[in-house]
């Protein structure tokens, strides 16, 4: 099939479509479903950070993390130095913790609103998680992508994993039980979040493969 073959001429014919300029990021311009995670990371002298991420997820079907950033963050700067990280995904429940984490930092470089966050240290990385999360990731820094714009991505090999049993997927439990008993929370871009509690089987072909 060719692009003169009329299949590709069904959209513009048939379809009433808006079409955007990409001389500047169009990601503002519609909505889109990610994931929102805590990625925490220890500072030069020691002091806990936690940011939320939302450009993020596995990376391949293997033990990888990664996620988006900026250089001129406090943790991109964080891993750089210390070459690990950690990762919370945080119940519905806890939107004001998350939304805490957001907040920019003093002048000192410190975030005054975390002391509203419970947080305790992770065993294998040293680096802070937030308490009642339902998913905890460890990862040591595999690489950067940098000159993503003024974006890179940072990739994590992860060496130690934990969930809430609620959230842990069984031979024994319907997958849309246990998202029912332990719901997601989505963010919804730019600026919303919703919560994912009704699923449905995906119709996936027979026979298809990762």
């Amino acid at each position: 099939m060719t692009p003169t073959d009329p299949k590709y001429q069904q959209v513009s014919e048939h379809q009433d479509l808006f079409e955007l300029g990409v001389t500047s990021p169009i990601w503002d311009r519609f909505f889109t479903i990610a994931p929102l995670v805590l990625v925490g990371t220890r500072e030069a002298d020691g002091r806990d950070d936690v940011a939320p991420k939302h450009m993020a997820g596995p990376m391949g079907w293997q033990n990888y993390f990664g996620f988006v950033c900026t250089p001129n963050h406090g943790t991109y700067q964080n891993i750089a130095r210390n070459r690990v990280f950690s990762v919370t995904f945080p119940k519905p429940s806890q939107w004001l913790e998350t939304s805490l984490t957001a907040s920019p930092r003093c002048e000192d470089g410190g975030k005054p609103s975390l002391n509203l966050v419970e947080l305790f240290r992770s065993p294998e990385v040293n680096c802070p998680l937030v308490r009642e999360g339902y998913l905890y990731l460890e990862c040591e820094l595999d690489r950067f992508v940098d000159d993503l714009g003024e974006n890179s991505l940072i990739v994590g090999r992860v060496v130690a994993a934990r969930v809430d049993p609620t959230y842990l997927r069984a031979s024994e439990r319907d997958d849309q039980d246990v998202i029912y008993e332990g719901p997601l929370m989505t963010y919804v871009s730019p600026g919303r979040f919703a919560v994912v509690r009704e699923t449905r089987s995906f119709p996936f072909p027979a026979g298809m493969k990762k």
